[in-house]
């Protein structure tokens, strides 16, 4: 009962907040969150809509198409290569053999990557990792990728929003971001890459996946979950970040979308206040007639995010 009560409490401060802030979203919208609160604080029947499906359902109806179509988008800065495979298979593909399990922050080694992948299989939990020998990771990542069961995907925050931008036929897309060879295959041939872009070789993001059950060694697997890693400096180091604001004059965009500033966590305490110093100092100079929308995701250091805040 307190839990309906507490979620109850929650949409109809929801309603009020939204109705406060945004009073020109449409009647319809608030007319069914009113509606879902009203059923939420009665006794439904078993025929009734679960809590779930009643904020689902409410939050459907407040997301609207925007009103403003944008013509031209520029979207950066991170951008990879997702390689899917088995995570037992490509460790026994290296030689590897499991042992005991153990958590390393950073790895340095292939025993370490398969120390710390046994250590979060038996735990069935996720996990993501930076692996900083780039010589070994070379040699991890060939072997991953010749593997005719390897799944490749468009990776990195920009270059999926870019990737779904592209399905508009009536919107021009700019991606600036590392793209290599294989990348460059995978996008949507309507994505604009400019020619600083164009690297050598990709970067490659390492999805290791297990299944509930599997075992490797005497660890066995609670439950499905992956494990990733990488030795990805290019995005770290946001690299593309000054391609893709030179970009802007000629290419004329009405919207800028920014992603990859978490991925500095990887970088030193006084790399990364200098690269965000410049990364603010460059976006200040953007004309104020091109909006920008600054994509976020996932971070665990305060000290970054209050640096995003306070600076960006």
């Amino acid at each position: 009962m307190w839990a309906r009560a507490l979620c109850v409490g929650l949409l109809a401060f929801t309603v009020g907040l939204i109705h406060h802030l945004q009073p020109e979203l449409p009647e319809a919208a608030l007319q069914y969150l009113s509606s879902s609160l009203q059923g939420l604080s009665a006794r439904g029947s078993s025929s009734s809509p679960s809590l779930e499906e009643a904020l689902s359902a409410a939050w459907d109806q407040l997301i609207t198409a925007p009103s403003r179509h944008w013509g031209k988008v520029a979207v950066g800065v991170n951008a990879c290569v997702d390689v899917v495979v088995s995570g037992v298979g490509l460790l026994q593909a290296l030689g590897l053999h499991p042992e005991s399990g153990g958590d390393h922050l950073v790895l340095t080694s292939q025993e370490e990557l398969a120390t710390t992948f046994l250590h979060y299989m038996q735990r069935g939990a996720a996990a993501e990792r930076f692996y900083s020998d780039a010589d070994s990771f070379q040699h991890i990542s060939h072997t991953a990728t010749q593997n005719p069961d390897a799944k490749h995907f468009v990776g990195g925050n920009a270059a999926l929003i870019a990737q779904r931008l592209a399905s508009h036929p009536d919107m021009e897309v700019l991606l600036c971001g590392p793209v290599g060879p294989k990348l460059h295959e995978l996008l949507d041939d309507r994505i604009l890459v400019p020619p600083a872009s164009l690297q050598g070789q990709d970067e490659y993001h390492l999805i290791l996946e297990y299944k509930a059950g599997e075992q490797w060694g005497s660890g066995h697997a609670p439950a499905a979950s992956r494990f990733i890693f990488s030795h990805d400096l290019s995005n770290g180091a946001m690299t593309s970040l000054e391609v893709l604001l030179s970009s802007l004059e000629d290419f004329q965009p009405k919207l800028l979308v920014l992603s990859g500033l978490h991925m500095m966590e990887g970088l030193s305490q006084e790399k990364r206040a200098s690269r965000l110093h410049e990364a603010a100092s460059a976006l200040s100079d953007v004309p104020s007639d091109i909006l920008i929308h600054l994509e976020l995701a996932s971070m665990t250091d305060g000290d970054l995010m209050r640096g995003i805040i306070y600076q960006v």
